[in-house]
């Protein structure tokens, strides 16, 4: 887990003093994300500059030091993990090539001159690298498949620049300019991206690679300017596994075991983010079967609250021996905190579950604990968010029969559920393209009614156009969209952005290629039944996991008592703060200023989305 940085000119010896000066500013501005070194390297013709930031995980030796070179043809910065790279090296072995070192980037090295840009098919991991060939002049990008690692881009004067986090860009003079389409949609809907164009970050001019994309940059041929991308993965290429596996325990927990195993390998300690949810305590559980020792369980605790999980967690981690450490974020954390993790984010947060994260990876970097294995990506697999249980329910409506619709809606209700059943949700199961095109209508309505807004910065910013909302016939395809464009990329990017602000690095199990193509394949019946949600999860796990845990019916998660939070004094000193600084942006009329800090609901929603927008303004 690192930063990466590099510059590309147009021309040879483009001002070489210039460009070493500003990738070391890039690789300066990622400081954050390698406390354990920092190295450079330039191309003999002074026209490729790497820059590398090191936080050592596999292979802590010098020898494994990055820029790393291979074949005196090859040169690598890599940020991520290969969690597969013991049994890739294996097979690289056994066709002739060499190592000399124990870390996965050699790998990496070897499987791109043996495999060619197919290489990151066989990669299971997380991660965003650049290669140099020279031989053939051109820059090799990749992005893992789920898009866990990031990887920015933008031209300027005639250099192509990439680097791990914006910040880098912004150290050598690209603008930070947000994109006010963007900044409508965070502010009317809570959206952050554009499904129809991942490729666009928040802010004008500047772009990313897409999840599961590699590209070629070819300089050797005269041509400038060209970045040609393509996609090597898609989880909705999946196939419906075969009858014969639509009881999948024993593979589901068998697949979720050995992510497990690889995700475990580290020369520095290991530990966990732990909620008091099947989804980490599973993972803790499988840790344990697994032989991994003195492990310990990361938390963050809410004392009075309703959603605490406090009493979950001291249960669980009694009854498997593992060490729980805990903290109990505060208002004064968000106080004192929330520029620093803005800072760190870039862009906008949809709630302070951000800042409880960022509370936890502080911990961990406390405790001396560098990689923590969490929970994420099981919810948008699995269908585990209450959101969803309506579009199981539409999906059994219109294709099943009618005796198993009235059965999970009657479990589901009964488990607690208060989603209802009505005419809408039957025409949405009738005729999903109206439901699709009235849940765009509902966002773009969302936008043009934010209140206060300036009607002139809504009219020349809001592309309505762009708005995007799935066709969902089945369980899956909602899944599928918050998988790869809608929850989970957003909570990967919290993930990454608060782990390595401390120097830390998170393992997702739940995001392994093949678990996940099995996961997509299964019918719904197998991610909701008896009116639980993530079924398959929690049905493999029962003889391990405490019953409280196993067959719980509510849904938590990191989620703090935000709305008492808000009423603090202090904070709506902050929020009005805030709404001066975007009306001075002539991004609110005027009149917004007197209007009062909301005190509940769909005010407070406003008034969360402005304190963070103005706050991150600021910074």
């Amino acid at each position: 887990m690192c930063g990466i940085a590099g510059i590309i000119t147009a021309t040879c010896s483009a001002e070489p003093d210039k460009q070493i000066r500003e990738i070391q500013a890039m690789t300066g501005a990622l400081a954050h994300r390698g406390p354990d070194g920092e190295g450079f390297w330039k191309d003999e013709s002074n026209q490729v500059y790497f820059g590398h930031r090191r936080l050592s995980i596999i292979d802590v030796s010098p020898a494994a030091a990055q820029p790393m070179q291979y074949g005196n043809r090859f040169t690598i910065i890599y940020n991520g993990e290969i969690y597969n790279f013991k049994e890739l090296r294996e097979s690289l072995l056994a066709t002739g090539y060499r190592f000399a070192t124990a870390s996965d980037t050699e790998v990496i090295l070897a499987a791109y001159q043996e495999y060619g840009v197919s290489c990151v098919e066989q990669f299971d991991g997380m991660f965003a690298f650049a290669i140099w060939d020279a031989e053939k002049a051109e820059l090799f990008l990749a992005r893992d498949r789920m898009g866990e690692k990031p990887l920015f881009f933008t031209w300027q004067e005639r250099r192509f620049l990439f680097a791990s986090e914006m910040k880098a860009l912004w150290a050598v003079g690209v603008p930070k300019k947000p994109d006010p389409h963007q900044v409508l949609l965070y502010l009317g809907a809570g959206v952050t991206g554009i499904s129809l164009h991942p490729e666009q970050s928040f802010y004008q001019d500047i772009f990313q690679l897409p999840p599961a994309h590699r590209a070629l940059l070819k300089i050797g041929n005269g041509i400038w300017g060209q970045l040609e991308s393509e996609r090597y993965w898609d989880l909705n290429s999946t196939r419906p596994v075969a009858p014969d596996r639509w009881h999948p325990t024993d593979e589901f927990r068998a697949l979720l075991k050995e992510s497990i195993r690889k995700r475990l390998r580290s020369d520095v300690p290991v530990g966990s983010s732990l909620s008091g949810g099947v989804d980490s305590s599973s993972i803790a559980c499988l840790v344990k079967e697994l032989g991994a020792e003195n492990w310990t369980g990361f938390s963050a605790l809410f004392p009075g609250f309703e959603k605490d999980e406090s009493g979950l967690i001291m249960e669980f981690t009694s009854q498997l021996g593992i060490r729980s450490v805990t903290c109990t974020p505060t208002v004064e954390d968000l106080l004192s905190n929330l520029d620093r993790m803005l800072y760190h984010q870039e862009v906008p947060v949809e709630s302070a579950s951000a800042l409880v994260q960022f509370k936890v990876m502080e911990l961990a970097a406390s405790e001396g604990v560098t990689v923590l294995l969490d929970g994420q990506g099981a919810d948008e697999l699995l269908g585990g968010y209450d959101s969803y249980i309506h579009w199981f329910l539409q999906e059994l409506w219109r294709t099943g029969p009618r005796s198993e619709f009235k059965k999970e809606l009657k479990a589901f209700t009964a488990h607690g559920w208060t989603g209802g059943w009505g005419w809408r949700n039957r025409f949405a199961a009738w005729f999903p393209q109206v439901a699709q095109e009235q849940l765009i209508k509902k966002q773009a309505n969302a936008v043009e009614r934010i209140p206060y807004i300036n009607v002139n910065y809504l009219e020349a910013g809001f592309r309505k156009e762009q708005l995007y909302k799935p066709l969902v016939t089945s369980l899956q395809d909602i899944l599928y969209f918050d998988l790869t464009m809608g929850r989970l990329p957003e909570l990967l990017r919290y993930a990454d952005r608060n782990s390595m602000a401390f120097g830390r690095e998170i393992r997702l199990p739940y995001l392994q290629p093949n678990l996940m193509e099995l996961a997509a394949g299964l019918p719904s019946g197998q991610k909701m039944q008896h009116g639980y949600t993530k079924w398959v999860l929690r049905d493999s796990m029962k003889e391990q996991l405490p019953a409280s845990i196993a067959w719980q019916k509510r849904k938590i998660g990191y989620e703090p008592p935000q709305a008492s939070w808000m009423q603090d004094a202090r904070m709506k000193q902050k929020i009005f703060a805030a709404r001066e600084l975007l009306v001075d942006r002539g991004i609110f009329q005027k009149r917004y200023l007197d209007r009062p800090i909301g005190d509940t609901g769909t005010n407070q929603v406003y008034d969360w989305r402005v304190l963070v927008l103005g706050t991150l303004f600021a910074t």
